[in-house]
C-alpha cells in the first residue's frame, strides 16, 4: 500500500509535468514557425548549379559561384525570419515565388538581395531587385545578419537588424513559388531560416 505522502508527491509531479507539457505546446502553438534549415541535410532543397554547399555545425555555407538551393515546397502568403553572415563582397540573396525551380533569376522570382557592392546600390542589400530600393542602404559584410521577409499577397516588406529597409512595396506578378537561397559569389552562411505562413 502507497504511504500517503507518495502518493502527494506523486501526485505534483505528475501536475508539474502535465502543466510543463501544456505550456510547451502553447508555445509552439504561438509560434508556428517551421524551420527549412536544420544545418545537418539538405533534406526538402534541390541543388541547382555548381555552387558549392557546406553543410554542418548548424549551417549551411555556399562558397563557390554559382548555384542555388530551391525549396521542394512552394510557399504562398509568410513571414521568413533569416539569420545570415556574408563577406563584403559577397553575392547572394533570398529569393521567394520562384516561378521556375530549374531557372531561377531576379525576373522570374522576388529577389531579396544579399550583396553589399552591387554596382546599383539602390538595389543593394535589403532591396527587392527590380521591384522596391533599399532605404537606408545597409551593409552587411563580415558579421552576423537577421532578415524578415513579410510576402502577404502584393506586399512586400523587408527588416535587416531591426531596421526597415523595404516598408510597403506592392508588386503582383508572383503569387506563390519556391524559395531559393543564392549563392552567386563571395561566401554566405546561413545558421537559420524559418518561416510561418500567414
Amino acid at each position: 500500500m502507497m504511504k500517503p505522502i507518495f502518493k502527494q508527491l506523486l501526485a505534483i509531479t505528475f501536475s508539474l509535468s502535465a502543466a510543463l507539457l501544456s505550456m510547451n505546446v502553447h508555445a509552439q502553438a504561438q509560434d508556428d514557425y517551421v524551420d527549412l534549415i536544420d544545418g545537418v541535410s539538405l533534406n526538402n532543397w534541390n541543388i541547382l548549379g555548381n555552387a558549392n554547399w557546406i553543410i554542418g555545425k548548424g549551417l549551411v555555407e555556399g562558397n563557390k559561384p554559382s548555384g542555388f538551393l530551391v525549396s521542394n515546397t512552394s510557399y504562398r502568403n509568410f513571414i521568413i525570419r533569416a539569420e545570415f553572415w556574408a563577406e563584403s563582397n559577397t553575392n547572394s540573396g533570398i529569393f521567394i515565388r520562384c516561378q521556375d525551380p530549374k531557372k531561377i533569376t531576379s525576373s522570374n522570382a522576388y529577389e531579396i538581395n544579399i550583396w553589399d557592392t552591387r554596382p546599383e546600390q539602390e538595389f543593394s542589400t535589403g532591396a527587392i531587385v527590380d521591384v522596391a530600393k533599399v532605404n537606408p542602404i545597409h551593409k552587411a559584410g563580415g558579421r552576423w545578419n537577421k532578415m524578415e521577409i513579410i510576402a502577404n499577397g502584393p506586399q512586400l516588406q523587408v527588416t535587416m537588424n531591426g531596421i526597415p529597409t523595404v516598408i510597403d512595396a506592392r508588386d503582383s506578378k508572383f503569387s506563390e513559388g519556391p524559395i531559393a537561397l543564392q549563392s552567386a559569389g563571395g561566401t554566405i552562411k546561413f545558421r537559420k531560416l524559418q518561416i510561418k505562413s500567414i
